[in-house]
């Protein structure tokens, strides 16, 4: 049975790509294990040290580290997508931290992360470099010196092409072994993270819950919200136009027989009127969902309401994926808002909008050169962004000091 040249390319990119995401997600854990490792040589000196006094000094600072080691390495995994529940603040004091089991899963967190999660971390970096160096080896092994080592791993010395087709053949080896093993070595190095960093079965998780709740009523609360919006829009708009239309329609039918130049001259306001419901409909049902998402995708849609900014502003955006009807809908609606102020009360001179898709997240990044103080309070719209993020368990922040600059970061969970 022959196998589809098309399942068989499919499987290499598929392939291809798994390997590259493994190695990036081993090269960044491999920062957080370089700094476990310093922040295990610094409790390790606090330890010893202890007897004469110094290490009472050095614990809490080692401590600090731990806590905030730990908290980057969260958030470095659910960029990648990995959801971590995390647990309370842990106790930066020596004797609450004795007994706190939030810092002891991040001590056995650390050493693990600080030796294999290290090892795995160095195994991503150098396997692709050798992998490319040993398969074009045949490419410029003439140019190197006869005493030369020919493979990456300090074997040998190429005296001719055979020599260095052998080279090559350890380079395909390479790559097999990123390709087959480079997945499960990522999940490995982020398998302590998921089973230590997350909330204990003795963390109290009411704010989690609480947090939860308070998503749940905002997200309700802009649903009504929108639901108000176009029963509005409905009621004043469209309705309004299209019971001019009936009322002029039936005018003109009675004033058809006597009066034909008159009944002619209210078909054609109610032909007026009907048009600008359709119009108004039509506004309706951008705002609901923009149709420009669907056939021009998010970026495209971005760049269109760049365009019609009347602060000049520029788009970049790296989503590789389609995410969610929702999730676009939603970051359209933030980066419209977000323009709308900027042209109306920021004073801007230039703007613009940076958006990034990685690891099942979408940020949104909107800035302004204008003069600051932005508040949500001033209504200005901000609440209502606020809320269609939480509306999607996703997080805001607004910096805007007095003189500005503005930035309004978002970050959403970028399901599809």
């Amino acid at each position: 049975m022959t196998v589809p040249v098309t399942s068989v390319r499919e499987t290499a990119v598929r392939s291809l790509r798994a390997a590259g995401t493994a190695t990036g997600q081993l090269v960044g854990g491999l920062g957080t294990a370089v700094r476990g490792l310093g922040v295990l040589v610094l409790l390790a000196l606090a330890a010893v040290t202890a007897p004469v006094g110094a290490g009472l000094l050095l614990a809490p600072l080692a401590l600090r580290a731990l806590h905030a080691l730990a908290g980057r390495e969260r958030e470095r995994l659910s960029r990648r997508g990995v959801e971590i529940v995390p647990p309370d603040p842990p106790p930066t004091r020596l004797r609450s931290a004795w007994g706190d089991p939030t810092t002891r899963r991040e001590l056995a967190w650390l050493v693990r992360h600080g030796t294999l999660g290290l090892l795995l971390g160095l195994l991503g970096l150098l396997l692709p470099v050798c992998a490319f160096r040993d398969t074009t080896f045949p490419l410029w092994w003439p140019l190197i010196p006869e005493d030369a080592t020919t493979t990456s791993i300090g074997v040998g010395t190429a005296h001719s092409w055979l020599d260095a087709l052998t080279a090559t053949l350890l380079g395909v080896g390479w790559t097999a072994i990123l390709l087959g093993l480079g997945p499960g070595m990522a999940r490995l190095q982020a398998a302590p993270a998921r089973r230590l960093l997350a909330a204990g079965p003795d963390t109290d998780l009411s704010l989690r819950v609480a947090e939860l709740t308070a998503t749940r009523a905002a997200a309700l609360d802009a649903h009504a919200t929108e639901l108000r919006r176009i029963e509005r829009s409905l009621h004043d708009g469209a309705q309004n136009r299209l019971v001019s239309v009936t009322v002029l329609l039936g005018a003109a039918r009675r004033m058809a027989a006597r009066d034909p130049a008159g009944a002619d001259e209210l078909l054609e306001r109610a032909q007026s009127a009907a048009e600008q419901a359709l119009a108004e409909l039509r506004s309706v049902a951008r705002g609901i969902l923009p149709p420009v998402l669907a056939d021009r995708g998010l970026a495209g849609a971005l760049s269109g309401l760049a365009a019609d900014c009347a602060v000049p502003c520029r788009v970049e955006t790296d989503v590789p994926h389609r995410c969610a009807a929702s999730v676009e809908a939603t970051a359209y609606f933030v980066v419209a808002e977000a323009l709308t102020n900027i042209a109306k009360h920021s004073g801007a001179g230039r703007a613009s909008v940076t958006v990034r898709g990685r690891g099942g997240r979408l940020r949104l990044l909107v800035e302004d050169d204008g003069r600051g103080g932005a508040d949500e309070d001033g209504g200005s719209g901000l609440t209502g962004i606020r809320r269609r993020v939480a509306a999607l368990d996703g997080t805001f922040r607004l910096t805007s000091p007095p003189g500005g600059p503005t930035a309004l970061e978002v970050e959403l969970r970028c399901e599809g």
